[in-house]
């Protein structure tokens, strides 16, 4: 008799996990990420075209690209056109530097080397919630610095601009998630 209380016992002990487990992984399951930081009503966003105070055309399709490829999916929403979306992000390229960041002396008849180049590019960002009345900015960033080193020797400013706009995207989801 005590066997056989130990065997009912262990047997109803097992089911109880199995029912739990079970009970977790359906929960697990309803459980999901939305807004990747936003508020909850913010579901869309509307990406305007950039702005570009600089002389560096270029850099304006390069961001605007990049803001439109991978900006909606890490922040967690939908792109949207401007009449439909939740937020509206705005951004206005205000600076654009390259300088020489390391060099190798030269020698006695040749002048020094530059080695190593640094882009540096500044922003000013605003995410904006369209759907309360009046709009209310949920971020907004004054002048984020992304910064991006090239090879003088072995490749062009493109390598900077990228390792740049890729620094700036980061800064962009990490401001953005950080007020929520």
């Amino acid at each position: 008799m005590y066997r056989r209380s130990l065997r009912t016992s262990g047997r109803r002990t097992s089911l109880e996990r199995a029912l739990l487990l079970s009970l977790l992984f359906a929960a697990g399951c309803n459980y999901g990420f939305h807004g990747g930081g936003f508020p909850s009503h913010i579901r869309t966003l509307y990406i305007e075209p950039v702005q570009n105070e600089t002389s560096r055309f270029e850099l304006e399709q390069e961001l605007s690209a990049a803001l439109l490829q991978r900006l909606p999916g890490a922040l967690g929403v939908t792109p949207a056109a401007r009449d439909n979306a939740d937020a509206i992000l705005q951004v206005r390229i205000v600076g654009y530097d390259d300088q020489a960041q390391s060099y190798a002396t030269g020698g006695a008849t040749s002048p020094p080397r530059i080695l190593e180049r640094q882009v540096q590019v500044t922003l000013q960002v605003r995410i904006i919630d369209v759907t309360r009345d009046p709009s209310v900015v949920l971020w907004s960033a004054g002048s984020l610095v992304g910064r991006g080193q090239y090879a003088d020797d072995s490749q062009t400013d493109q390598a900077g601009r990228e390792q740049a706009i890729e620094h700036l995207l980061q800064q962009i989801v990490d401001g953005a998630q950080s007020q929520w």
